[in-house]
């Protein structure tokens, strides 16, 4: 099992350190830090807050001729949703990218469910993909996920499921917790604690704790809410959904037991263990296509 708090912090350093410029970043950092710190707690917070890699605002990644795109003014930001020009008029399942994805990581899933008569509509959530937006953060991709879910329902399509990644799984769970109007709820590699990718990222940048815990303050007022509130304790007694979490026991993004804390924390919830998948290969291996595409059209 390859989740430990040494290869998590790994792989978040990796996340990092394959972006230009992340060593200047982290000297500026250390120098703020020492000589004014209330500038290295709002630049770090704009950091933790920009998804990698960047990208040119609203640049639309290609994406198969079948879809037609709409977009939604959200907040200062936009959603982007991608809906199938021709498919059969089945139940509309929802699919939702991690932390500094696209919509087009989902389309392997997508095809799986159109392939039952489903209906998936792909979404780029505020600042990836090919939404407008410079930062973001877990707070407003709950939100977004909700507006989603509202504008699907004026529309008269609305989600029979909602199929989330990673960070977005965390606040799909959030979400449900909050009466989500949607029948089935399937979380992919979900993070349990957003105070710990805090820890994980002062480690990265050589911040000290007071800085850290003062970043996490500036997005708790900013966004009216505390990171626990998106914990599983917090949200999994509160979700009254049938809920399939998915997770692979060598996940070193998200470690295997976050996965086990939903499974134990929602009630009636199922847990897919995998093995040898890791974080990504989970939206493409066709066994865990297959349990998702069975799960939802239940």
């Amino acid at each position: 099992m390859n989740n430990s708090p040494s290869t998590a912090l790994q792989a978040t350093s990796s996340f990092y350190g394959e972006h230009p410029g992340m060593r200047l970043l982290r000297a500026a950092l250390g120098t703020a830090e020492r000589l004014w710190p209330t500038l290295a707690v709002r630049a770090a917070y704009r950091l933790f807050g920009t998804p990698l890699p960047l990208r040119k605002p609203g640049r639309n990644p290609a994406l198969p001729g079948h879809w037609c795109t709409e977009r939604l003014a959200f907040e200062d930001a936009e959603i982007t949703l991608y809906l199938p020009q021709a498919q059969p008029h089945g139940p509309t399942v929802l699919l939702l990218h991690g932390w500094g994805g696209h919509a087009r990581q989902m389309l392997p899933l997508a095809d799986a469910l159109a392939a039952r008569g489903l209906r998936p509509v792909l979404v780029d959530l505020p600042a990836h993909g090919g939404s407008r937006g410079r930062v973001s953060n877990l707070p407003q991709f709950a939100r977004a996920i909700e507006y989603a879910t509202a504008r699907l329902h004026a529309q008269d399509s609305a989600p029979h499921a909602v199929v989330a990644h990673s960070l977005a799984a965390n606040a799909a769970a959030h979400a449900a917790s909050r009466g989500l109007a949607t029948g089935r709820l399937v979380l992919l590699a979900p993070p349990a604690s957003p105070h710990e990718y805090t820890r994980l990222f002062a480690q990265v940048f050589g911040l000290s704790e007071r800085t850290r815990a003062a970043m996490q303050r500036r997005i708790e007022a900013r966004e009216g809410i505390l990171m626990r509130q998106f914990e599983p304790p917090a949200v999994g007694p509160r979700i009254a959904l049938p809920t399939l979490v998915v997770h692979d026991r060598g996940d070193r993004i998200n470690r295997f037991a976050d996965g086990e804390a939903y499974r134990d924390h929602i009630p009636g919830a199922t847990l897919l263990a995998t093995e040898g998948l890791g974080h990504r290969k989970i939206l493409q291996q066709a066994e865990v296509l297959q349990a998702v595409a069975d799960f939802v059209a239940a």
